[in-house]
């Protein structure tokens, strides 16, 4: 599936960067089923609700993921996941 370069292109979530298959259904497990529902969410609260919803504790690099298809779907330019590494853990740090 062709990548959106803006998030108005974003029609499937698979459109949105960073964001294959595996990443969407993980997505739909949190109920957001549609691109547009991402704008205004928090990445990484949908990464700790992912990991209540699954039981499991998911890989760190997924709460960039989540940040990186939040902040190109509130119109940031389509970035790397690992761009957000380091904003993940200053994020988990101030939150200790």
């Amino acid at each position: 599936m062709k990548k959106a370069k803006t998030n108005k292109e974003a029609v499937e979530l698979e459109q949105i960067p960073n964001v294959g298959r595996a990443v969407a259904e993980d997505l739909r497990l949190l109920g957001i089923t549609a691109p547009e529902q991402l704008a205004g969410q928090d990445g990484l609260e949908l990464y700790h609700r992912l990991n209540q919803v699954t039981g499991a504790r998911h890989d760190p690099c997924m709460a960039d993921t989540f940040l990186a298809a939040v902040d190109f779907m509130n119109g940031g330019p389509p970035r790397p996941w690992w761009h957000f590494t380091g904003k993940r853990k200053k994020l988990l740090k101030d939150a200790a």
